[in-house]
């Protein structure tokens, strides 16, 4: 093997390991803490419905035709 390719070698091996130096020293992290208060969910909810029953009218007419069958 000729010096060139030794120094060519010899200089990815070092492009190699301080990239991955300088890759590992980036690592962001991240915590996850509990707070020292407890959480407080203060919620104002208005909740308004509307109920629709629409009765057939043959089923409305047999109600009608059978009295009292309640």
């Amino acid at each position: 093997m000729n010096p060139t390719g030794i120094k060519k070698r010899s200089s990815i091996v070092l492009a190699l390991i301080l990239g991955a130096a300088v890759t590992s020293a980036c690592t962001p992290t991240v915590a996850v803490q509990a707070p020292s208060e407890p959480i407080t969910v203060n919620l104002n909810v208005k909740i308004e419905h509307e109920i629709r029953v629409k009765v057939d009218k043959e089923l409305d007419n047999l109600f009608e035709d059978k009295e009292g069958i309640f």
